[in-house]
């Protein structure tokens, strides 16, 4: 009689059979609450995903205005017309109404402490294209030099790209922004960053090269060809 009650005892204070144990249960609960978490988070980056593509797809940009229109727009504000004035100076010539900026490249010069500077005229002829233009020692440090004027508007984000081949395969290519320019009365003078000639009985030669000058709106303002020579160091 005593086992059957203690046997019913037990069989009360044990878990049921017919359902999940308390730690199942919780088990049950936490995974539920992970995969509404997970769900929430798929939404909002869908959300954010979408949004960032009605931000690019509707993007329209700012109608290009000319020089004139950029000068005389605001004229009521004193401090921004002094502004324009000192950036854009002016040039009663350039104030045509015409659109597009023009970047007019009057020579190309190259620094070395071989033979210190050598100032090229723009633009070359054919012939002189094909010819050597300049001679460098392996090894040795040089910069090229830019003059330029900048006619009508203003030019953004003006890059170039200078390609190097040798013997027909590309060996080097370099890249550099040069910055965004306002038309003036003087030519601008940029110097490119320094680079320095490889050496070794290979490095030795003659290459030929392309250097080209693109703005934001992808205007090709020059796209020079050259060629240059390696020459043993003494």
């Amino acid at each position: 009689m005593m086992e059957g009650e203690g046997g019913s005892n037990k069989e009360e204070a044990g878990p049921s059979h017919g359902g999940p144990t308390w730690y199942e249960e919780d088990k049950r609960m936490e995974e539920e609450e992970e995969g509404d978490t997970e769900e929430d988070d798929h939404l909002q980056d869908s959300a954010a995903a979408a949004a960032a593509v009605d931000i690019t797809t509707t993007f329209v940009p700012g109608p290009l205005l000319s020089l004139k229109d950029q000068i005389e727009k605001d004229q009521e504000d004193e401090s921004l017309r002094r502004w324009k004035e000192k950036l854009l100076g002016c040039l009663e010539s350039d104030l045509n109404g015409q659109m597009e900026p023009e970047v007019k490249f009057h020579s190309v010069g190259i620094l070395s402490s071989d033979f210190g500077e050598i100032n090229t005229p723009l633009p070359i002829k054919e012939e002189q294209s094909k010819s050597v233009l300049f001679t460098l020692r392996e090894g040795s440090e040089y910069r090229l030099k830019l003059t330029f004027s900048v006619l009508h508007n203003i030019v953004s984000g003006l890059a170039y790209t200078n390609t190097v081949w040798k013997a027909g395969l590309q060996v080097d290519q370099s890249k550099g922004m040069l910055g965004t320019f306002a038309p003036q009365r003087e030519p601008y003078i940029h110097m490119l960053e320094e680079e320095t000639t490889p050496s070794g009985a290979l490095a030795r030669g003659t290459y030929t090269a392309k250097l080209k000058f693109v703005d934001d709106d992808k205007r090709c303002h020059l796209e020079l060809n050259y060629s240059f020579e390696i020459s043993k160091s003494r």
